[in-house]
């Protein structure tokens, strides 16, 4: 990092020296805490009207529209000074032009991983801890899939092979990749070779949008080891007939993760003679432990997990019962270009703790987790659906208001059981017409707190006085907007 006075010299300096075009951000005190400096570099060298978007633990405050302008330029490109909060770790940042993102997704500057500097280069998510030899950046981009691996033995791609071109592909267990001036290095590579008539007639009627699109097969030692490839980093190289890139990407892999791990088994937990066994489709992962938490409050206990045609198994034990889990999966995260090791819960639980924080092992076949009358319960012929009369009703407001609801039953599911205003209310609705009911949300969403005491609620009286075209009860509900526990369940979670 530089000094402070080289740095006020750079601010003051350089916009007249290097860039007449370019609106550099005035010279400013030095913000507590520490700075941390975000360089960018374009091939094309044009830097007007691009600005910084920043958020997370840092003392700037910008909006959309007014992003960072850049604190100077050196023979890198331009940068930004951006101070960091006091014990911040890491700084979220967009670089845009407008509604032009380059190159796209949210990154971070993480300080334990890449320290307080770090380097980009436009079209690459790529961060560098050091300056990269810019001279040396191939064609392509790694961090983008524009090509597809459609089943075992064929990748598609948009791509012109000139006369002796070249295509392979890359592949890495740890994330190595680097797109270099003269190619892809790092990791395994595999020649592969023209397809001659292009996509099989199944992969056509399973992906039409890629049917014009060239087509490459893959040899016999790829195929074999595609099950160990789909783990890691891949991506697909050009070269012309003196090897140098044409160009590079990463591959899009839902066709062959089809092709060799399509299972109709069962997921999540089942059960056996009184004995869970927990499976989950995770195919590209390098490991899957299962975290078992015999008491809500104590550590968990790691379990093996096997895996078989992609679906990792726990066989359990009878006391499993109720007990609450989590998966731990190790894998290769193209979004954060390295190998990460995540604590999720079951994407097909049957149960959950609260805000779904763990998963839990039930039995909907144990009568302790039936309502009375679930397996009589009979569902009423519908002869013309066309005659349907829908209500659509929240759940939660339904009987978060009612005080003829038990206080600890307002909000839930089990209010529909209780006699009240509300159940009054849909027989009145019935015998007026009404045929069906539409409950919403009924799965569980993300965004709500299901702590219920730390719902807020409007000041109701106050609201009941004011004159009905008044527009203090919108200003009170938009108060406690996303802390009132109501939401219409348009974020599922599980």
């Amino acid at each position: 990092m530089r000094t402070l006075l080289q740095t006020l010299l750079l601010r003051t300096l350089l916009p007249a020296l290097l860039l007449p075009s370019l609106i550099l951000a005035p010279a400013a005190p030095a913000a507590a805490g520490e700075t941390c400096r975000i360089h960018y570099h374009r091939p094309d060298g044009e830097y007007a009207g691009w600005g910084l978007h920043v958020w997370e633990h840092t003392t700037e405050s910008v909006t959309w529209t007014a992003p960072l302008a850049a604190t100077g330029r050196d023979d890198y490109g331009i940068y930004w000074d951006v101070g960091l909060a006091d014990g911040g770790e890491r700084i979220g940042f967009i670089v845009h032009r407008g509604e032009e993102k380059d190159p796209g997704p949210d990154q971070f500057l993480e300080v334990e991983r890449h320290g307080l500097e770090v380097w980009t280069v436009s079209g690459s998510a790529e961060l560098h801890s050091a300056p990269p030899d810019v001279s040396r950046l191939g064609l392509g981009d790694l961090t983008r899939s524009r090509a597809f691996w459609v089943d075992a033995r064929t990748v598609a791609w948009d791509v012109f092979v000139p006369s002796g071109g070249t295509v392979r592909l890359h592949a890495s267990a740890d994330g190595s990749l680097k797109l270099e001036r003269d190619g892809v290095s790092g990791g395994r590579s595999f020649p592969l070779q023209p397809a001659r008539g292009g996509l099989t007639e199944e992969a056509r009627a399973k992906f039409p949008h890629l049917a014009s699109l060239r087509t490459f097969r893959l040899p016999d030692d790829a195929v074999a080891a595609a099950p160990e490839l789909l783990r890691g980093q891949l991506a697909v190289s050009l070269a012309d007939s003196d090897g140098q890139l044409q160009d590079a990407t990463g591959l899009q892999i839902p066709g062959v993760l089809d092709d060799l791990f399509a299972w109709d088994g069962p997921l999540g937990v089942t059960w056996d003679d009184g004995v869970p066994s927990l499976r989950v489709w995770a195919p590209t992962a390098r490991a899957v432990r299962l975290l078992l938490f015999p008491e809500p409050d104590g550590a968990p206990r790691t379990l093996p997990m096997t895996a078989d045609h992609g679906v990792w198994t726990a066989r359990g034990r009878a006391d499993w019962k109720n007990a609450a889990y989590l998966y731990e999966v190790e894998l290769w995260v193209p979004s954060t270009g390295r190998v990460e090791t995540n604590r999720v819960t079951d994407p097909y639980s049957r149960g959950l703790t609260r805000n779904s924080l763990r998963s839990v092992i039930v039995d909907p076949d144990d009568p302790a987790t039936q309502p009375e009358g679930w397996d009589s319960l009979a569902k009423p012929a519908l002869d013309a659906p066309e005659d349907i009369v829908l209500y659509e009703l929240h759940v939660r407001d339904f009987s978060a208001a009612d005080p003829e609801v038990p206080a600890d039953l307002r909000g839930t599911f089990r209010a529909f059981g209780v006699e009240s205003h509300g159940t009054r209310h849909l027989r009145a609705l019935a015998e007026a017409g009404l045929t069906h009911v539409h409950l919403l949300p009924a799965f569980d969403i993300a965004t709500v707190n299901e702590d219920r005491g730390t719902w807020m609620a409007p000041p109701e009286a106050e609201m009941a006085s004011l004159p009905a075209d008044s527009p203090r009860q919108q200003m009170h509900i938009d108060k406690i907007r996303g802390m009132d526990g109501f939401n219409w369940g348009y974020d599922p979670f599980h």
